[in-house]
C-alpha cells in the first residue's frame, strides 16, 4: 500500500442547535420521534435532556470541524501534514473541503481513512453536503459501485476481521497496539460544551488533529510500518469559517 494516496481524517459534530427550547415546534416533534429510540430502558430521561446526543445524526446535527491527514515519504523520514476545516458556517466548511477532496482525489488510487468511517464520517459528511447543496466528491460516493471500486478505509472494520459484536474506541485501539495518544484535553462527549458552553472552536480542532494523528499512526502499526515522530508532524493553519 502507498500510504502517501490516502488521507486521514476525522469530523467533530454538534446539534444544530444549543438547546431543545432552540428548536420549531415541527423539530422539535421530529427529535421527540427520534429521541423514543435513545430513551428506550432509559428511566428518567426526557427528549430534551438527551438533546446533546442529536450531534450523532446528521439530519438534527452539524459538522463544525474536519482535520485530515497526509503522510509525505517513507520509513523513518515520514511526515504528516495536517490541515483542518473547521467553524460556524457547515454551508462553507463542506465546500472548502469538497473542493479540495475533489483534487486531491484526481488520481483513481486514492484511498480515504477514518475510525469507524463507514458507519460514521464517510455517511455524515455525505448527508450533510446533501442538505447544504453541494455535490459529493468523487472520493466519497459510493452508490452502483463495486465493492472494490469504493476506496474507503477503516480501521476499526479492519480490526474487526470479520467480527461484527463489537465496538472499538480508536483509544482503546491505540492502546492495545502499543499507539502513544496525544489526545490529554477533552474527548467526545465534551465536544457539546465546549462548542456551546465556552466558545472554543479551536480546542475542539486541536482535539480533532490528534485524533487524526493517532489514526495515522495506528494505520502504520497495523502494517509495522514505523511510526511518524512527533517532530515530523506539521499542522497547516486554515481561517475558520
Amino acid at each position: 500500500m502507498n500510504f502517501n494516496n490516502i488521507l486521514f481524517l476525522d469530523i467533530e459534530t454538534v446539534s444544530q442547535h444549543e438547546s431543545y427550547e432552540d428548536m420549531t415546534g415541527e423539530w422539535k416533534e421530529l427529535w421527540d420521534i427520534k429521541a423514543g429510540f435513545i430513551l428506550r430502558n432509559k428511566e428518567g430521561e426526557t427528549p430534551e435532556t438527551v438533546y446533546d446526543r442529536a450531534a450523532i445524526y446528521a439530519e438534527f446535527g452539524k459538522i463544525i470541524c474536519i482535520s485530515c491527514g497526509c503522510l509525505q515519504g517513507t520509513g523513518e523520514n515520514r511526515k504528516l501534514v495536517i490541515k483542518s476545516f473547521s467553524g460556524d458556517d457547515e454551508h462553507k466548511l463542506l465546500t472548502d473541503f469538497a473542493d479540495m477532496l475533489q483534487k486531491w482525489s484526481g488520481d483513481a488510487d486514492k484511498f480515504l481513512c477514518a475510525h469507524n468511517g463507514k458507519e460514521f464520517d464517510y455517511p455524515y459528511i455525505c448527508r450533510r453536503m446533501i442538505i447544504n447543496s453541494i455535490a459529493i466528491p468523487e472520493a466519497l460516493k459510493i452508490a452502483g459501485r463495486k465493492p472494490w471500486e469504493v476506496r474507503h478505509l477503516d480501521t476499526m472494520e479492519l480490526w474487526k476481521f470479520g467480527d461484527f459484536k463489537s465496538y472499538t474506541s480508536l483509544n482503546l485501539l491505540a492502546a492495545a497496539l502499543g499507539v502513544a495518544s496525544s489526545k490529554d484535553d477533552i474527548d467526545g462527549s465534551q465536544v457539546y460544551s465546549v462548542y456551546y458552553k465556552e466558545k472554543n472552536l479551536d480546542r475542539i480542532v486541536e482535539y480533532c488533529q490528534k485524533d487524526v494523528v493517532t489514526l495515522t499512526q495506528v494505520m502504520l502499526r497495523f502494517h509495522c510500518e514505523p511510526q511518524v515522530k512527533s517532530e515530523n508532524i506539521s499542522i497547516k493553519y486554515v481561517q475558520p469559517c
